[in-house]
């Protein structure tokens, strides 16, 4: 196990390559389950996550090979197997994105419920209630979601739940609706890009569907899929991280392959904190000299505030010029960081949902625990201004969705080492 150590204080400033996106990788991967032929998927980052949908696909009897340093092929094989096994589903939530996919071509799907990052409850009812809609039969055995049709129907589903609309649900439902019967109609679907990027990706295996990028998508089912190549978004929340990274050490960093257009409600709190964000040729740019100010925030499903995002803000805000308040709408308990962050002299109280940040002149070095993916980027971003030495550990959390993360930050000025953690 590893540990981050990282002296605070300088100043980024350079290029970043922003990664392709993992949670767009992730779907695609267990898309390829839905065809007969190999799908070569590009832009796709060096990450654990990746290593474990690769070893899920595995053990449903297909294959991954990376081809080269960005480019993974997924190639079927044998297709008797639908059990996806508790201690590979138990790494990563997205893993659950096969049952969908394993359910419309092999009928049958046995998969763990999932596990991943403890950032509170997560339920998977509403792809079980799609699926149901569909024309499967659905229930929970064992710890094991069984689901099992002959052939899916198409029908019209609403998969709103209590915190809106689910990622991963929508992208369960949307690939089995690939090969049901008839036409299916997904209302309040997530709209987030990289559902938008799965969607263009089943395009590209031949499916067809409508409304992307709205809340209602319209797929009408076909026989039969074939394999396709596409190439993967880049990775808004590694983006968005980088930002803040910026932003918090008064920086001057660019970010290559960052898409602006999926980061708008996070460049709009940048702005009103007081940090400069533009479009400079193929980059992004992030531009800060001042102290940040107060603000409040508030996550939402896109194009609202990513709650993937919320713990690096709340870092920048424990440095804000007065009292600023975040409020999680998507997962009311992650914020396990809160904690972690008032080690290091950040002073920040929790009231349910929302939090109240007291902004302080400066953090201060400290040992801390990463609890989940987020989290621990959150801590490293602290790390990067508090006075004296931080010590980051868990870092294992962080290589789940950060690819080299260290190694990005020592080349535009970080000073940060990653050493075994005894």
């Amino acid at each position: 196990m590893d540990k981050f150590v990282i002296e605070g204080g300088s100043r980024l400033e350079g290029r970043v390559t922003i990664s392709g996106s993992k949670n767009a990788s992730l779907p695609m991967m267990a898309a390829s389950i839905l065809t007969d032929e190999p799908c070569i998927i590009r832009n796709v980052p060096r990450l654990a996550d990746i290593r474990t949908m690769s070893d899920i696909l595995a053990a449903l009897g297909g294959g991954v090979e990376r081809t080269d340093e960005t480019t993974i092929e997924c190639r079927p094989g044998d297709t008797s197997e639908v059990t996806a096994p508790y201690e590979l589903v138990s790494r990563m939530r997205a893993s659950v994105c096969v049952l969908g996919p394993l359910l419309a071509r092999r009928k049958k799907a046995r998969v763990s419920l999932p596990g991943g990052c403890v950032i509170g409850l997560r339920p998977i009812d509403l792809h079980m209630k799609g699926l149901r809609s569909l024309g499967a039969n659905v229930y929970v055995e064992h710890g094991y979601i069984i689901a099992e049709a002959d052939r899916l129907k198409g029908a019209e589903i609403y998969l709103g739940g209590a915190f809106g609309s689910s990622v991963t649900g929508t992208a369960n439902v949307m690939m089995a609706a690939t090969l049901a019967e008839g036409r299916t109609v997904i209302e309040n679907a997530a709209c987030e890009p990289e559902i938008q990027d799965l969607a263009r990706f089943l395009e590209a295996m031949g499916a067809r569907i409508s409304g992307i990028g709205t809340p209602r998508l319209v797929v009408e089912g076909v026989e039969e899929l074939g394999g396709c190549e596409y190439e993967v978004i880049p990775d808004r929340i590694e983006a968005g991280t980088f930002l803040f990274a910026g932003a918090i050490t008064r920086g001057d960093l660019h970010l290559v392959n960052a898409r602006l257009d999926h980061l708008r409600a996070v460049v709009d709190r940048l702005h009103r904190i007081g940090i400069a964000v533009y479009q400079k040729g193929d980059a992004v740019c992030v531009t800060a000299q001042d102290r940040p100010r107060a603000v409040d925030v508030t996550t939402l499903p896109y194009p609202g505030f990513p709650t993937d995002l919320q713990a690096q803000c709340m870092a920048l805000l424990s440095l804000g010029d007065g009292i600023s308040v975040l409020t999680e709408k998507i997962y009311p308990d992650r914020f396990m960081h809160v904690a972690e962050l008032n080690r290091m002299a950040a002073n920040i109280r929790k009231e349910g949902a929302t939090s109240i940040i007291i902004g302080v002149p400066e953090l201060s070095g400290a040992q801390v625990m990463a609890s989940d993916l987020r989290a621990s980027a959150a801590l490293v971003l602290a790390g990067l201004v508090a006075k004296g030495t931080t010590e980051v550990r868990r870092v294992y959390h962080i290589d789940r969705g950060y690819e080299r993360i260290e190694e990005k930050l020592r080349a535009v000025g970080a000073r940060i080492e990653r050493l075994p953690d005894k």
